[in-house]
């Protein structure tokens, strides 16, 4: 809890300390040194060194709320993680399947072994008629 506390409070007083640009409202405002937030910074840490001392039930129910959200905000990590890891897990398997559902090296139009209505046994032979038989062949023509 005073590690917050103290963070909280030097990042403010840098964010405080930040030149700024000249403006009209700010010229309004009281200018304060850089000596002078300094002191106003020290002394404000020694009083909140001495808080607990001042108030010492105010000290235990911060340090027990500090406990509470510090397991809440494990609690959430974790279950952020779980998400993540099941999201990462889900887009692994769809890679899987979709790989294991690779296209067939064929294209289907001539039937494989075992796959069409007519097994390769029993497919016709000789299924060129006499007008196909009674073409000569020609080769290519050689080029000169």
């Amino acid at each position: 809890m005073r590690f917050l506390l103290r963070i909280t409070f030097w990042l403010g007083l840098v964010l405080v300390l930040l030149p700024r640009d000249k403006t009209p409202e700010s010229e309004k405002l009281p200018q304060i040194g850089a000596a002078d937030a300094v002191q106003a910074a020290t002394a404000a840490v020694s009083d909140m060194t001495q808080f607990c001392k001042r108030q010492p039930a105010a000290c235990e129910v911060g340090g027990q709320a500090a406990t509470i959200i510090g397991q809440r905000a494990q609690d959430g990590a974790k279950k952020i993680y779980q998400i993540i890891n099941d999201k990462k897990e889900q887009i692994t398997n769809e890679k899987n399947e979709k790989t294991d559902k690779k296209a067939p090296d064929h294209t289907g139009s001539i039937a494989m072994a075992g796959e069409g209505d007519i097994a390769a046994s029993e497919a016709p032979r000789d299924t060129l008629t006499q007008d196909d038989l009674a073409l000569e062949w020609r080769g290519p023509e050689a080029a000169n």
